[in-house]
């Protein structure tokens, strides 16, 4: 019986590769068989994601996901492609009363905008495979639950939630599945940037049923499950990955 898990021989763009959940992905899919395409901002960290990939043959393409010009060059280098994971994102606490217009787009523009018009415009583009899957990471933050100075972050995560879901329905007919997947808190270098001491975090981990934050291997295994056979049956879900948090 072939490995319904496996991604031998398919072509993965995976976007935020530079570090985290991106690089994680990357290397879990790599280890699977797959041939993938790093995209990200810094051209170093890509190189070193690079150099942690199995087997030969990946790619990587530094640029910035808000750039039209960018991403159309990239788009007409691109051959036919298997799968994308949107991994790129930012991260910003701001109290609602102090939310600037600019703010407000600047996390819209990147955690939806972004990738939602990079997909568009590959599948215009016809650079994508049918039976394809396309992977968002989103986040419980928004969908189920939200927390004070998070109002642009959880709507941007709601939003792609959405999006997902009528790109699921619309790109049906093509076999081309659209899945989310929503972490709760993830130890990634994002966590650095938390007004949080070290024993906050320590306290807040004890919300959690399981008893710890998530890994990024966590979230790139249920990635690479949606993007596998396996998962073949799965479209316009949202796969919550949060350690048993919501169920408090």
């Amino acid at each position: 019986m072939n490995n319904l898990f496996s991604l031998k021989d398919k072509v993965i763009v995976v976007t935020g590769a530079s570090s985290g959940i991106g690089r994680a992905t990357a290397i879990m899919c790599s280890q699977l068989g797959g041939n993938i395409i790093l995209l990200g901002r810094n051209e170093e960290r890509l190189k070193e994601t690079l150099n942690f990939l199995e087997n030969t043959g990946h790619l990587y393409f530094s640029l910035d996901l808000n750039e039209d010009d960018d991403v159309d060059i990239f788009i007409e280098k691109l051959d036919k492609i298997d799968g994308i994971v949107h991994s790129a994102g930012i991260v910003q606490s701001q109290l609602f009363s102090f939310l600037k217009k600019n703010d407000l787009e600047n996390m819209l523009n990147t955690n939806l905008i972004a990738p939602a018009l990079l997909t568009k415009k590959i599948i215009k583009k016809k650079k994508i495979n049918k039976n394809s899957s396309i992977v968002f990471i989103s986040s419980i933050s928004g969908p189920n639950v939200t927390y004070i100075g998070n109002a642009s972050y959880s709507a941007s995560k709601s939003a792609v939630c959405g999006l997902a879901k009528t790109m699921a329905l619309e790109l049906a007919g093509k076999g081309i599945r659209v899945n989310t997947i929503l972490p709760a808190m993830i130890e990634t270098d994002l966590i650095n940037s938390i007004d949080s001491s070290s024993e906050d975090i320590e306290k807040d981990k004890k919300n959690y049923p399981l008893g710890d934050y998530g890994k990024p291997d966590d979230v790139a295994a249920s990635a690479c499950f949606l993007l596998s056979s396996a998962s073949k049956w799965m479209t316009g879900t949202d796969l919550k990955l949060d350690g048993g948090l919501t169920l408090r």
